[in-house]
């Protein structure tokens, strides 16, 4: 009983903490709307690996450096609003000047580590709550918040291709509105 607890758990909290990744993985979807099953892999799996690695970071830094984690907190929130009003407000321009920017610009591995960074940057955070795990619970907790995060994210580049066909010219446009509102969801609910 415990142990299916302990699954549970995990995998809300990777349903939690991938919902970020998810509206990114559908704006995503939106600017590309013809993505390719491999690209489409290449960015759940990004949001993926960087959810896993985040909440272990934050578990070894609650074992080893807690005080430097502490400081660093309270950065998290300017951080991702950054790097995703950075990321959207360049989508929002090519889009409203009908400049369509070249793939890589988008969701190439520069801007997938940038958002994948942004968008789990949060979690790290959840290192404390898996703090009092043993080594490979943590390690297990941190696979199925990554496997869920996978699961969403591909599912969220799927409903954005989906609906980027419809949107024709307009998805560079929503898709960038879109990042800029979840780093402003992000910061807003980062510095309460």
């Amino acid at each position: 009983m415990h142990y299916l607890l302990f699954l549970i758990n995990s995998a809300l909290l990777g349903v939690g903490l991938a919902m970020d990744a998810f509206s990114v993985s559908m704006a995503n979807g939106l600017r590309e709307s013809h993505m390719d099953q491999q690209k489409t892999i290449k960015i759940a799996g990004t949001f993926a690996g960087f959810q896993f690695l985040m909440p272990m970071i934050g578990w070894t830094c609650v074992h080893t450096i807690l005080l430097l984690f502490e400081q660093f907190q309270k950065l998290i929130p300017w951080i991702a609003l950054l790097l995703l009003a950075y990321i959207g407000g360049k989508m929002l321009w090519d889009g409203m000047h009908c400049e369509i920017p070249e793939e890589d610009q988008v969701t190439g591995n520069c801007a997938l580590i940038m958002q994948g960074i942004a968008t789990s940057i949060d979690a790290l955070s959840v290192g404390f709550t898996i703090a009092a795990y043993h080594l490979d619970a943590a390690l297990l907790a941190s696979l199925i918040i990554a496997v869920v995060t996978f699961i969403l994210c591909y599912l969220g580049v799927g409903i954005g291709k989906r609906f980027g066909t419809r949107l024709a010219g307009k998805a560079t446009i929503l898709g960038g509105l879109i990042l800029i509102a979840i780093g402003l969801e992000i910061f807003i609910s980062g510095i309460r």
